[in-house]
C-alpha cells in the first residue's frame, strides 16, 4: 500500500461541538473514523491555570489530507486556539488501511 496515513488530535469545548465537527469531516470523506470520549484538562492559557471537561477527537485520515481537515476544524472550532496535531502512521494491519483508504476515497476532480 503506497498511501500515507495519520491520526489527528483535537478538543472540543462540548460533546455537541465535537460530533458536530467529526460529522462534517466524515461527510467530506477527510476521515473514516473519529473516536470521541470525555477528558479533564488541565492548561495555561493566557498565564492562567485552567482545568475544563472536554470532548477528545481522535481523527484517522490520509495524510495528504491533513491541511483540509485542519482547516475545516479551525472554521467550525470554539476556541481561539484549537488542538490539531498530526501523528503519521508508520504501519498498521493491512486490511484496516485498506478500508481506511476505501472510506476516505473522493472521485478525483475533472
Amino acid at each position: 500500500m503506497t498511501d500515507s496515513f495519520a491520526i489527528v488530535l483535537s478538543t472540543a469545548a462540548s460533546e455537541a461541538k465535537g460530533r458536530e465537527i467529526a460529522l462534517a469531516a466524515l461527510e467530506a470523506r477527510l476521515a473514516a473514523c473519529v473516536q470521541m470520549h470525555p477528558v479533564s484538562s488541565c492548561y495555561v492559557w493566557n498565564g492562567a491555570l485552567c482545568e475544563e471537561t472536554e470532548t477528545a477527537l481522535s481523527f484517522k485520515i490520509r495524510d495528504e489530507d491533513f491541511a483540509a481537515l485542519s482547516a475545516l476544524i479551525r472554521s467550525m472550532h470554539d476556541y481561539e486556539v484549537p488542538e490539531i496535531l498530526k501523528i503519521d502512521v508508520a504501519d498498521g494491519d493491512v486490511a484496516y488501511l485498506e478500508w481506511l483508504a476505501r472510506a476516505t476515497s473522493r472521485p478525483i476532480p475533472s
